[in-house]
């Protein structure tokens, strides 16, 4: 019997755990999904199952060196997980990396296109912009994707949480920040009823 623990088996750091265990990684990695919501707003504003941080792949290898040494590294996708050795090339049809503490899984790390200098989405390389624009920073230090990015991420999956995301985050986000949603929406989902909500609003 494996003793790789479930799928369910999470217990994830917090974003100020992560970036005390990246402190002295120089590539450009920052928390995404549901984390960097609240990171943007200053506060929780609900409970999180698990912590995505994303980096491009490029610059993977330079995480990857900062947490080996301590903890068990896997690569994950399609419900499946297969244990890294220190030697294991990352497996190329593969963007989640989650790293294992004991009993738990504490961190996925999400590989994407792109470099230092440009964002590129994963999910339709068309659509790119300046890393300038899309990265944000919290006052203690913490790196984290720009709202209009993680809600277009969040498009795609129309769960509860997502749709809980886009309600509560949709009429705060600025008249930039909001231009740049639309833009990126119709050009990769056209149709998405995001579109017309983030409308009402402008």
């Amino acid at each position: 019997m494996s003793d790789t623990p479930s799928l369910e088996a999470w217990a994830p750091w917090t974003p100020q755990e992560v970036t005390r265990r990246l402190a002295l990684v120089r590539a450009p990695w920052c928390v995404v999904g549901g984390w960097a919501l609240d990171l943007w707003r200053g506060a929780p504003t609900r409970p999180h199952h698990d912590i995505e941080i994303a980096v491009p792949r490029s610059s993977f290898a330079s995480v990857r060196a900062a947490l080996e040494s301590d903890y068990a590294l896997y690569a994950a996708g399609g419900g499946a997980l297969r244990r890294l050795a220190p030697a294991d090339p990352f497996p190329r049809d593969k963007h989640q990396c989650w790293v294992r503490e004991g009993d738990v899984w504490r961190l996925d790390v999400m590989q994407e296109p792109g470099d230092a200098a440009r964002w590129v989405f994963r999910r339709d390389e068309r659509l790119a912009a300046s890393r300038d624009l899309l990265a944000r920073r919290t006052a203690s230090g913490v790196p984290y994707l720009a709202p209009e990015a993680v809600l277009l991420f969040k498009a795609k999956g129309a769960r509860d949480k997502d749709e809980a995301d886009f309600t509560a985050a949709a009429p705060d986000l600025d008249t930039a920040a909001r231009a740049w949603l639309i833009d990126a929406l119709e050009r990769t989902t056209p149709g998405h009823p995001w579109i017309a909500r983030l409308m009402a609003y402008t």
